[in-house]
């Protein structure tokens, strides 16, 4: 049985990415994987890296048991609006506290490469925002989907990372995002 953690890193409930994230979640569970459904805006945890990585900062539970369910998923999926180019400040921290050396990565002692402590898992992004797919690709370069595929994911070894994108959310019709969900669904059922 596949073992799924979705992330929500949209901090309101009531949120086109919550409902997109409990659509990928209603897709796996009919497909018959164990899925988990972590909302941040719903976690007790401070977003700051206090020390960067010169000293430890203790995990708050919450964010142990992001850390465990990582651990033990297959595959995870994380949801969440693009805002100035890239993910929201809640998700960043949260990345931040729980993607650690010793955790996700470490760095090899008097050289510059690291193990990639996330090997054999999978991800997949499902990114919503408001910029047109042709100016967010040619003219920003795409810098959200590359920090959080090339920077954070593929750096920890987790490969591949597949991306969807749903856009311009705030001018779509009720008739569209109700076919985005439906695609939500199916990527959930065949759970890529």
């Amino acid at each position: 049985m596949k073992k799924i953690l979705i992330i929500n890193g949209h901090p309101d409930k009531e949120s086109m990415c919550t409902e997109l994230a409990r659509y990928y979640q209603s897709g796996a569970q009919e497909a018959g994987a164990q899925c988990k459904l972590i909302n941040l805006g719903e976690l007790e945890f401070s977003p700051v890296l206090k020390y960067g990585y010169r000293k430890r900062t203790t995990l708050e539970p919450d964010l142990e048991m992001a850390w465990k369910g990582i651990q033990e998923a297959d595959h995870l999926v994380f949801v969440y609006p693009t805002w100035w180019g890239t993910q929201p400040a809640l998700l960043k921290g949260f990345i931040d506290r729980v993607f650690l050396p010793g955790f996700a990565f470490q760095y090899r002692e008097n050289s510059l490469l690291w193990d990639k402590l996330l090997k054999g898992k999978s991800a997949r992004l499902i990114v919503t925002m408001d910029t047109p797919g042709w100016y967010y690709r040619w003219v920003y370069q795409r810098p959200g989907h590359n920090a959080m595929r090339k920077c954070v994911l593929n750096f920890c070894g987790v490969k591949p990372v597949k991306i969807t994108s749903f856009r311009p959310v705030k001018a779509s019709a009720e008739q569209t995002r109700l076919k985005w969900l439906e695609k939500v669904r199916r990527l959930g059922i065949r759970m890529v």
